[in-house]
């Protein structure tokens, strides 16, 4: 059987692509339901995040990729053309080497991000619970596992905030030290707002508080990060009771002051407020951080932090990569044995039969010889077709290139009419159940 993966991803579709081949929205359960009946794999697994939809299979199908690429298509009933353009095919080893740069981080938006191995967990236990496995996916999804826990504990990869939400997270803490138990103030309730409430919400801190100019969007946001929701005139007492003042409002101009700041420090006794202005145009007045106590950043600020860190993970990216490598290499290594051994297994079978029964047809000569020499022209025979396939055997075991072995093996299986690859292998997986052929 041979690996492939068909997919798309960031790096080959736009947004309006990837959400109408969400395999997610249905269940992968579903999707792996569907592919299964087409009878075009053995052993498949799907993996679809927000910004990836991929298929992995294991399969010995004439038309393995042509069936994958309708499968995109009709399940998804977005017209062929719309979306194979977009669809990139990785095989064997190369196929191998792409998951586990997926694992890694390493082909994500935000490169070394951390949340894409659990995805490849989950979309690995879909696919194994459902029976969906075998030996090759499940091999292949281990090594996955071992190659994104490497790099993340091996390389700084996953150092630093890349985001302006995580970087907000990481100012704040060196501030702060510990953010459970402190009070957070937004305000706005648009998308970047909603990512850093979210960010904040995960540290534990003590009480969330939205204000909004549209009372339903701050309540919207609100009961997303189990908070409260202010209104929008009685901001002096609730920006006098926080710890962290993030503001994303869409204002054309600063909504809060220099002298608003100096007014509300001056009723916290020396207690510091940490201003995070995510706003483009700004909601802080920037002299306003140079009121005492107060700790301003906006959002250049931000992105300088992400920047560097980037620069730090890019750096990182050669360590790595020489993971990547290293397990890709062995997964192929065992890859290739799995096509090259039974073939190796099946060419000396049938060299020993022939021997046996050229032996068979003999027995009437030499049942006049010794016992002594029967044995002797019976370990001669075997020797000579030791010898016979002992160079075979290691050039095949020895090559390095997955087609070309795939190409040896196959000549030699027509040459000496071996048993066909899907006469030796497990029988195929359809709806989840293996069936025979």
């Amino acid at each position: 059987m041979r690996l492939f993966a068909v997919g798309l991803s960031h790096r080959t579709a736009p947004i309006e692509l990837r959400e109408r081949v969400d395999f997610s929205r249905l269940g992968l359960s579903d999707a792996l339901e569907a592919l299964a009946r087409r009878n075009i794999a053995r052993e498949m697994a799907i993996l679809s995040t927000c910004n990836r939809s991929e298929v992995y299979v294991a399969s010995d199908a004439d038309r393995t990729v042509e069936g994958l690429f309708e499968f995109f298509a009709e399940y998804h009933d977005v017209p062929a053309a719309d979306v194979t353009p977009h669809l990139y095919v990785h095989h064997g080893a190369d196929a191998a080497r792409h998951l586990l740069r997926v694992a890694a981080g390493l082909d994500s938006l935000v490169v070394g991000e951390p949340q894409i191995l659990g995805q490849v967990k989950s979309a690995y236990a879909v696919a194994s619970d459902a029976n969906f496995t075998g030996t090759i996916l499940n091999r292949l999804f281990h090594v996955a596992f071992t190659a994104g826990k490497r790099v993340r504990s091996e390389t700084g990869l996953g150092e630093g905030a890349v985001s302006v939400s995580y970087a907000a997270i990481a100012l704040a803490k060196k501030i702060f030290g510990d953010l459970s138990g402190l009070e957070v103030l937004v305000l706005g309730a648009g998308e970047m707002a909603k990512l850093t409430a979210i960010h904040l919400k995960a540290q534990q801190v003590r009480r969330m508080t939205i204000a909004s100019r549209t009372r339903t969007s701050a309540e919207r946001l609100a009961s997303h990060v189990s908070g409260e929701v202010v209104d929008w005139m009685n901001l002096g007492g609730a920006i006098e009771r926080a710890d962290i003042l993030l503001t994303a409002t869409g204002a054309p101009q600063a909504i809060i002051t220099r002298a608003d700041l100096a007014r509300v420090m001056k009723t916290r006794r020396g207690r510091a407020l940490f201003v995070i202005d995510i706003a483009v145009p700004r909601d802080v007045e920037p002299d306003a951080g140079a009121v005492d106590q107060v700790f301003l950043y906006n959002i250049d600020d931000l992105q300088g932090i992400v920047k560097e860190n980037l620069a730090r993970r890019t750096a990182e990216l050669e360590r790595a990569d020489a993971i990547i490598a290293e397990e890709t290499a062995r997964f192929a290594a065992w890859l290739q044995s799995r096509h090259v051994i039974p073939t190796v297994v099946a060419l000396r079978e049938r060299f020993e039969s022939i021997r046996k029964a050229e032996l068979q047809r003999l027995r009437p000569k030499l049942s006049a010889l010794p016992p002594e020499a029967q044995a002797q022209v019976d370990h001669v025979t075997r020797l000579i077709v030791e010898k016979l396939l002992l160079s075979p055997t290691e050039q095949l075991k020895s090559l390095g290139d997955h087609s070309l072995a795939a190409t040896y093996t196959d000549a030699l299986n027509r040459l000496f009419s071996l048993p066909s690859p899907g006469e030796r292998d497990e029988e195929p997986v359809v709806a989840g159940k293996r069936t025979s052929s």
